[in-house]
């Protein structure tokens, strides 16, 4: 199935091959790469949000943030936030091979703290963001965002499923899937948005703010 989907959707280019196989090959943790079946919906979800502003938590080596980025609307930002500034020089470099250094501002430190410096409360800006952080603060950032958020944009949350362990949260009692099927229940019931969660890798839930 895996393949055949694959085989299915347009192919990345070179660029992005290239930080893939890079993340592989020298990264302790390559799964936190969105690959390219999820980053071609997160280029496509942030084009149908028309989005001149978007944000991103959790940039990781930047193969999301060029995704989200080659969405936006011509003259577009995408501000994005990474709390580990170990990956400032690879994230600056994996943009600069993109040519996106332009329409993307990266941010270094919690997204908790810089988000309420960057962007006003109810400013209605927002036309799409990505949450793909650390799962305990996944409820922080949202609750950040939602006011942040233009009516009809797009929230998408990465990891929604936690290796499926929240299918069966009885067996599973470790705080961090305790915390994902919280989210993931605060989401569902939440009236400022409507939602849906997909199947996709590790599963992806992606919000129109109402």
């Amino acid at each position: 199935m895996d393949s055949y989907l694959a085989s299915h959707t347009t192919a990345v280019d070179e660029t992005l091959d290239s930080i893939e196989r890079w993340t592989h090959l020298h990264t302790a943790q390559p799964q936190m790469l969105c690959g390219p079946y999820e980053g071609r919906l997160l280029t496509m979800l942030c084009r149908s949000a028309q989005a001149k502003c978007a944000v991103e938590i959790g940039t990781f080596v930047g193969y999301s943030t060029i995704c989200i980025a080659r969405g936006l609307s011509s003259g577009g930002k995408l501000h994005t936030f990474e709390v580990n500034e170990e990956y400032e020089s690879l994230i600056r470099r994996n943009l600069a091979s993109a040519n996106l250094e332009n329409c993307v501002e990266l941010h270094i430190g919690d997204a908790g703290k810089l988000i309420p410096e960057t962007i006003k409360e109810s400013s209605s800006i927002i036309d799409f963001a990505f949450i793909d952080a650390g799962k305990r603060q996944n409820k922080q950032f949202y609750d950040l965002l939602v006011p942040r958020m233009r009516s009809g944009g797009i929230i998408v949350i990465d990891n929604t499923l936690w290796g499926r362990k929240v299918l069966d949260i009885k067996l599973h009692q470790d705080s961090d899937t305790r915390c994902v099927n919280e989210f993931n229940n605060y989401v569902n019931s939440d009236p400022r948005v409507e939602n849906i969660m997909l199947d996709i890798r590790d599963g992806m839930l992606i919000c129109n703010v109402l």
